[in-house]
């Protein structure tokens, strides 16, 4: 089953358990899902949509001062277990030999390539910049 059928299944059950919140936030994310070309949308086009609305929230909070609704816990569920400082540095040890690049920067195409969407850039970013 892939994660976009989960998450339409899971608005079911969220209806049933008469979740507010949590039905909300999935008929908002289906939505996301309709107005994509696609009909049937890969587990790589769903996260992206994913990240996108809890970027989206997160920008709208900061400039409102709103307090968070819950909604962007929600939507993290949908998300694959992201990976610690910790795991991305000790691949960088032992993977990343840094003098084949100019400068430590020039390394985030091979370590997001191996880490995909479960590593955050800004994360890969701030780890290199500590090396």
């Amino acid at each position: 089953m892939s994660l976009q059928q989960s998450i339409t299944a899971e608005l079911k059950t969220a209806m049933k358990n008469r979740d507010t919140a949590r039905t909300g936030a999935i008929r908002i994310l289906i939505g996301e899902f309709q107005r994509q070309p696609e009909k049937e949308l890969s587990d790589d086009a769903v996260i992206n949509i994913i990240k996108k609305l809890i970027k989206s929230e997160r920008e709208l909070l900061s400039a409102s001062g709103g307090e968070d609704s819950g909604y962007i816990e929600i939507l993290e569920g949908y998300l694959p277990q992201q990976a610690t400082e910790e795991d991305i540095r000790a691949w960088i040890v032992a993977n990343i030999n840094f003098a084949d690049f100019g400068n430590k920067m020039q390394a985030m195409r091979p370590i997001m390539s191996h880490f995909g969407s479960s590593a955050d850039g800004n994360t890969v970013k701030k780890v290199l910049q500590s090396l």
